[in-house]
């Protein structure tokens, strides 16, 4: 390896970073992470801290799942790759597509589709979506209903239904026909409505209103995410998401359930869906499949909409979409490895535990500092810290404000993660008590350094 001082110098010299600037990364070194072990990682200095976003929302059994490990060195061994286009399959990604069908059955779905992550799931449920409607003969059914706030990916499908300028407006025009309401954000909604119950039921409202403006008939699909992520950890109230199922059913309209964050016990529930008692149309899944280890992801097929491709005669089901990489035997191999560790750890107990710890604690570092505008989780290990100047006014924070909490948060033991106004959670779900006090501990100093 080259030392660090080459690493340093030259990060991005040839190399572009995702979500951020060129001329960022060339005026501000990155950290620069070189190993890892549990719940840490410890960069090319050699400090060492508690990683507090787990990768990416993704590194739910932390960096030293050996079984995981074991299985791609295996895999690698006995069939590095082979297609899973027509006329073709391989063992590993038959096995997984069964042990998918178990594990979310509860959910109601039962086939798989495979991709190389979050972004090719949501492409893939918004493509069969409208491909679904046309077999019925409902070719008019084309339009996507979604959430501001929400985060699909960034394919021009995900992107179109994004609720986040952020991820738009550079790469307008997008697709045509995407709508999007309010999101259940009970600090900063259209409505100024503070009660969650309320805030649910005027944004139904809203959702009956549009696609009685739009025409329930050109509509193929509404998508959400059962908790909001990179828009922030926005938690709807429990009536929301069983509501929009509601609407969506009495429409005829298919509801796809964003769970590349949510799935695989994150909120202390092994779905999202299945914390609010949905039973989705589709479920976009990925990251902690394979506990980030491979680039994988799976979209989740209901029974009823299955059946509709499976019966189909006239032709119009032939899917002509799919990625080289999709059902890739090292990914089925390592996502076997995953959800059998998953589940013998439980780890939605953990999550739901070291959830509610860090939510009492940063609920008690906002009564310790101004800065903190509001707080949100109570699901699990994901949560959100808005920080702001003025609490009665509810202005964000100047924009260097969250860099500093993280930069001192780092020097004090924990990654934490920005986005915009707010310092995002979610640590793997084998974080300890005494791990989630370092973040809280990391966090009360980023905040007194203010």
């Amino acid at each position: 390896m080259k030392d660090g001082n080459f690493l340093k110098a030259n990060n991005a010299r040839s190399l572009w970073h995702p979500m951020t600037s060129p001329a960022d990364s060339l005026a501000n070194a990155p950290t620069i992470v070189t190993g890892a072990r549990g719940v840490r990682i410890s960069d090319i200095d050699g400090h060492e801290v508690v990683d507090g976003v787990g990768g990416l929302w993704n590194v739910n059994l932390g960096y030293s799942c050996q079984p995981v490990k074991d299985a791609i060195a295996g895999q690698l061994e006995a069939l590095p790759y082979y297609s899973t286009f027509r006329g073709t399959s391989n063992d590993k990604v038959i096995e997984l597509a069964e042990e998918l069908r178990d594990f979310f059955a509860p959910d109601g779905l039962t086939r798989a589709f495979f991709t190389s992550g979050g972004s090719d799931s949501v492409e893939t449920a918004l493509r069969l979506a409208r491909q679904y409607h046309k077999i019925r003969g409902q070719a008019g059914r084309t339009k996507f209903l979604s959430l501001k706030k929400g985060y699909h990916g960034t394919h021009f499908g995900g992107a179109s239904v994004n609720g986040n300028a952020n991820f738009r407006t550079a790469y307008e025009p997008l697709l045509a026909g995407c709508h999007h309401i309010a999101a259940p954000y009970t600090y900063r909604n259209p409505f100024n409505e503070s009660d969650p119950a309320k805030l649910a039921q005027l944004i139904l409202q809203q959702l009956e209103d549009e696609i009685a403006f739009q025409s329930a008939d050109t509509i193929a699909a509404f998508i959400m995410e059962p908790i909001l992520g990179a828009g922030g950890v926005i938690p709807p109230h429990e009536s929301f998401m069983p509501g929009v199922e509601a609407i969506c059913r009495k429409h005829g309209i298919l509801l796809i359930s964003d769970e590349v964050i949510t799935a695989f016990g994150r909120t202390g529930a092994w779905s999202g869906s299945r914390l609010w008692g949905v039973k989705p149309d589709f479920m976009c899944t990925a990251k902690a499949i394979t506990n980030g280890y491979f680039p994988f992801g799976a979209l989740m097929i209901a029974e009823g909409v299955a059946e509709v491709f499976e019966k189909d005669e006239s032709g119009k089901a032939a899917i002509g979409h799919g990625y080289t990489y999709s059902g890739h035997p090292v990914g089925a191999a390592a996502a076997l490895a995953c959800l059998a560790e998953t589940k013998r750890l439980d780890v939605r107990v953990n999550a739901a535990a070291r959830g509610a710890q860090l939510w009492a604690g940063i609920n008690a570092l906002k009564d310790k500092h101004s800065v903190i505008g509001d707080v949100r989780g109570g699901h699990g290990l994901m949560l959100a810290i808005e920080l702001v100047a003025d609490r009665a006014t509810k202005k964000p924070a100047d924009k260097p404000v969250p860099g500093k909490v993280q930069k001192t948060a780092y020097e004090a033991g924990a990654m934490v993660r920005v986005s915009g106004p707010n310092i995002i959670l979610s640590p793997p779900l084998v974080l300890t008590e005494a791990d989630a006090q370092v973040i809280l501990d990391a966090l009360d100093s980023g905040f007194r350094a203010l």
